[in-house]
């Protein structure tokens, strides 16, 4: 028989349990505590008094009860006790969000990143973006930043590596955040944070196996198996870019993705697929002009040209969506970044279709519900996550 748990490591338990309530249900009485916690009315006023103490809740209001009191004092989690930056990281942009502890955004802001900008100025430019929105939302310290980039994040470290084709200043950007800040920084990568945002609050809630197949200005994947992120060996789970395909008049090699299913389903091979068809569109800010040419598709789709564009994507996609199901059985695959939601359920219709004659297992595709934006969710979610389980934690003795 397992030692019961002494009376620290109790107190913590029932601590974090009472913490997480109310980060999920929002304030609560110290009644209404006791109702989902089980625990006893002493022992519901111990935490309230702990918790009080430590500066982790506070009174936020009262309760409509009629009898006025303790209980019907409503307890809330104290949101501006750490602060909160989730960045999302481009080859030519970098946007910020800022947030409380309860994740509740106070500013966002995006800066672009030129090309020829030298690794220098680049870090400077997006360190200078955080500081900015930081100080437009009153923070005067961040707790946590969550970092989503492009490449392959190191299992044994955490750190981004060195990828052949990503800018260097990605991975400098990192080490000046935590020089300049200073910040508890947590780099991922940024198809896992979206598959991550679209598992919470997105289009994959209700599944806890699927996989994410990132449409942006490049291709990814994000592997969810059994309600947990899947991130391989080296780190390099999902670089789906790299996958050998037909169709194309080359092979990928292990410094560069072109031959692979990237020049199939990639933001440029898409603006190409689309001009062949004859399609045209207006490019809009912060995304891909690709997402526009499928938007347009989409909202035209009767039409022949578009009808055709969109069954020459569908089958380009379902060639690595195929793949994907191949060998993991997902179940279920989502069609994300701004591709994936500009081309909503039409354009996911039309690959499910196809994966139904390519494959004997059932795979359900549904879009994006998050699209770009699903990155910086993503990163918002895992800094707190990060700033809870430090702060929540029982203190050391």
């Amino acid at each position: 028989m397992p030692a019961p748990a002494s009376p620290s490591t109790a107190r913590a338990i029932n601590d974090r349990l009472a913490l997480r309530l109310l980060q999920q249900e929002g304030p609560l009485t110290a009644g209404q505590l006791k109702q989902l916690t089980g625990l006893s009315r002493p022992t519901v006023a111990d935490l309230v008094e702990r918790l009080a103490a430590a500066g982790l809740i506070a009174v936020v209001g009262e309760s409509g009860e009629q009898r006025r009191g303790p209980n019907a004092r409503l307890y809330g989690i104290v949101a501006d006790r750490a602060y909160l930056a989730a960045l999302d990281v481009r080859t030519e942009s970098v946007s910020v969000v800022v947030s409380d502890l309860l994740g509740a955004e106070l500013a966002r802001a995006s800066v672009p990143i030129a090309d020829d900008a030298g690794t220098g100025p680049a870090v400077e430019q997006a360190v200078a973006l955080v500081e900015r929105a930081a100080k437009e939302a009153g923070a005067e310290r961040l707790h946590t930043v969550g970092i989503g980039a492009p490449g392959l994040i190191d299992p044994a470290t955490g750190e981004l590596r060195d990828s052949s084709g990503l800018p260097q200043w990605h991975r400098r950007l990192v080490a000046a955040l935590q020089e300049r800040l200073p910040a508890r920084v947590i780099v991922e990568n940024e198809t896992n944070l979206a598959a991550l945002a679209e598992q919470r609050d997105g289009a994959a809630r209700d599944r806890d196996t699927f996989v994410l197949l990132w449409l942006g200005h490049g291709t990814g994947a994000a592997v969810v198996l059994d309600g947990s992120l899947r991130r391989g060996a080296s780190g390099g789970t999902g670089e789906i870019g790299f996958l050998p395909v037909p169709g194309t008049t080359t092979l990928p090699s292990a410094t560069d993705c072109e031959g692979g299913f990237h020049s199939l389903a990639g933001a440029a091979a898409i603006a190409r697929l689309a001009m062949e068809h004859g399609l045209t569109a207006e490019p809009t800010a912060h995304e891909p002009r690709a997402a526009a040419l499928v938007r347009d598709a989409v909202a035209g789709a009767d039409g022949a040209p578009a009808a055709r564009f969109l069954d020459a994507l569908a089958d380009r996609v379902a060639i690595g969506a195929a793949s994907v199901v191949a060998v993991l059985d997902p179940g279920c695959v989502v069609l994300g970044g701004e591709v994936g939601q500009a081309g909503g359920d039409v354009l996911a219709a039309r690959v499910e279709q196809r994966l139904a004659r390519m494959s004997p297992l059932p795979a359900e595709v549904r879009a994006s519900a998050l699209g770009g934006d699903a990155v910086l969710r993503g990163a918002l979610l895992t800094a707190r996550e990060g700033a809870q389980d430090e702060l929540f934690a029982p203190p050391q003795r």
